[in-house]
């Protein structure tokens, strides 16, 4: 999985039953990289990280790894993990329990972020990149010569 990269962002609408459709370009990705498994979890920053399931299962690693100090992040990463499947029609079932904790409702982004993907509630982001876009860059970006 290592090879493959996730760029960009789709605005989603959650359906009814809380689900999403999975974009072509990540739909293809993922169903040939992992057969569409994927496992949800919450990031402590009110979104949702969305694995290809081997990527995941290394992730897991080290978290069981960690020391006995870390383990609130690994109650909070490990004990919201939910593992789904890509659908015959494209989608993908958010559990509510995570639906909730990322305050999604119906405007959702999915973004792709290298070895994983978001998924964002719309407004949540829309404030959280404004705050990201006003501390200005840090010295690490700045470096990389955009």
């Amino acid at each position: 999985m290592s090879e493959w990269v996730f760029r960009g962002t789709s605005a989603l609408a959650l359906d009814a039953k809380g689900r999403i459709n999975v974009p072509v370009r990540h739909r293809d990705l993922l169903l040939g990289a992992c057969n569409g498994q994927l496992t949800l979890t919450r990031h402590p920053e009110g979104y949702l990280l969305i694995y290809p399931r081997p990527t995941w299962e290394k992730v897991e690693a080290e978290l069981m790894a960690l020391k006995v100090a870390s383990d609130g992040w690994r109650r909070i990463l490990l004990g919201s993990a939910a593992d789904v499947e890509i659908d015959s029609a494209s989608r993908v079932l958010v559990p509510p329990e995570l639906r909730s904790a990322a305050g999604l409702d119906k405007e959702v982004l999915l973004i792709g972020t290298g070895r994983r993907l978001e998924l964002w509630d719309r407004q949540r982001h829309d404030a959280v990149e404004a705050r990201v876009v006003a501390a200005g860059m840090t010295e690490e970006v700045l470096g990389l010569n955009l």
